[in-house]
């Protein structure tokens, strides 16, 4: 365990805004990927993944886990949802429903992973993390790059018709870039916590005005349409659910995003949202009913 103070990089309250009061979320800091030849190879029993539910970055790499057949492959730890001033904290100090211990290093809180990485960590302590038990150090800890990284890392080690779904399509490579360069900043998540964390009444009308221009130009894109891009299941659809299934019942009221409701104001949107769960839930079974 690390003995220097560290409060400023758990305790949300102890964030400090930009000067203009606005929020700017700082860049993930490990960013490795998983490839043959490199310091990370594909390897069975040798990743494992921290998450919590509570967390939409993380419920999307837990998504793509699922979708990739990867669950043998990819064992995954669930910290508490309620963050104190330490941060995410493991069922041994905070035993909520469906959290566990960590069961690689008895860690207290996600911290602790960090700091075990690297001691001198200076950035905030965030889910998900995903873990190289052979270096005990911390892959990646960006999520829209485990996606990515479970997309095709472990396509040797899984079932053919698991290895041969790809949610990053490269004849959809540009147009899935060019929506989530928008979508990532005014909607995914770091719209509406622009909008919940700015401390200035300018900061937060620019944020909120932009959560909502983002929606407007979202309700377009879905007229007549199921997916976003490609006729198909991508990471953008993916990327954006996490977030819109959570709007209405939270981003709305706790994040002060609440000049409309999905459900009252985005008929395109609110049909959308059901969709990719029925959509994700029946691959899954069709996947899972090949084998016994």
């Amino acid at each position: 365990m690390s003995s220097r103070d560290v409060s400023s990089q758990t305790d949300i309250s102890k964030m400090k805004p930009e000067a203009d009061g606005s929020f700017k979320r700082a860049d993930a800091s490990f960013r490795n990927v998983i490839e043959k030849g490199g310091r990370f190879e594909p390897e069975k029993d040798r990743y494992h993944l921290y998450v919590s539910y509570a967390c939409p970055w993380a419920t999307r790499t837990l998504i793509v886990r699922k979708l990739k057949g990867l669950e043998d492959l990819i064992p995954v730890t669930v910290v508490s949802p309620r963050m104190g001033s330490q941060g995410w904290p493991f069922a041994n100090i905070d035993n909520f429903e469906a959290s566990d211990e960590d069961p690689l290093y008895k860690s207290e809180h996600v911290k602790d992973l960090y700091l075990k990485a690297d001691p001198d960590y200076g950035g905030r302590f965030t889910v998900p993390v995903l873990w190289d038990k052979k270096n005990h150090t911390i892959v990646n800890n960006e999520s829209s790059e485990i996606i990515r990284i479970f997309n095709h890392a472990f396509d040797e080690f899984i079932p053919k018709d698991k290895a041969e779904i790809d949610y990053y399509p490269t004849e959809l490579k540009n147009e899935i870039d060019e929506l989530n360069s928008w979508i990532y900043p005014n909607v995914i998540v770091n719209g509406v916590y622009r909008s919940g964390f700015a401390t200035t009444q300018e900061s937060y009308s620019k944020a909120v005005k932009e959560v909502f221009e983002a929606l407007d130009k979202l309700e377009t894109i879905l007229d007549g349409k199921d997916y976003l891009v490609g006729n198909r299941l991508t990471e953008a659809d993916i990327r954006l659910w996490v977030t819109i299934i959570r709007f209405d019942p939270v981003y709305v009221g706790h994040f002060k995003c609440n000049i409309r409701t999905i459900r009252g104001g985005y008929p395109n949107i609110n049909t959308y949202v059901p969709f990719v769960v029925h959509l994700v839930t029946r691959s899954l079974l069709i996947h899972t009913s090949t084998f016994p």
